[in-house]
């Protein structure tokens, strides 16, 4: 069964949910997890579907979707027990830029301004 490639969402939850066309990124969860890293920069060009993989990791680690295992069942994280365990486990802070797409400075800093604005509306709790 052909799936349809679903232009610009940036959203994993949508995206299986509404059965588009993902390639299982899943592998990367327990591979970073495994790491030990304390930070992690993941760079890559445009279109590479950064955003996309930082909301699995919300959706897999946040404890804002815990229960939300039903999104991994078919993906290879879910083989694990271990990582089902995890799933929904940690407060998860997510902030994408991905929608910063101003022509002039002003306008981009008033949009970074209020994308770590809504961020901290959405995760003072955390305090």
């Amino acid at each position: 069964m052909a799936r349809t490639v679903a232009i610009g969402v940036q959203d994993f939850s949508y995206l299986i949910e509404n059965h588009y066309f993902y390639i299982d990124k899943t592998p990367f969860i327990k591979e970073w997890w495994n790491s030990g890293d304390s930070v992690t920069l993941i760079t890559r060009p445009r279109r590479f579907w950064k955003t996309i993989t930082m909301s699995m990791l919300d959706y897999f680690f946040s404890n804002r979707y815990e229960g939300r295992g039903d999104l991994f069942e078919k993906l290879a994280i879910w083989q694990d027990e271990k990582f089902q365990k995890l799933q929904g486990s940690y407060p998860v802070i997510f902030l994408s830029f991905a929608g910063v797409k101003q022509t002039t400075y002003e306008e981009t800093r008033i949009k970074i301004n209020q994308a770590l604005s809504d961020l901290y509306s959405r995760s003072k709790w955390i305090l």
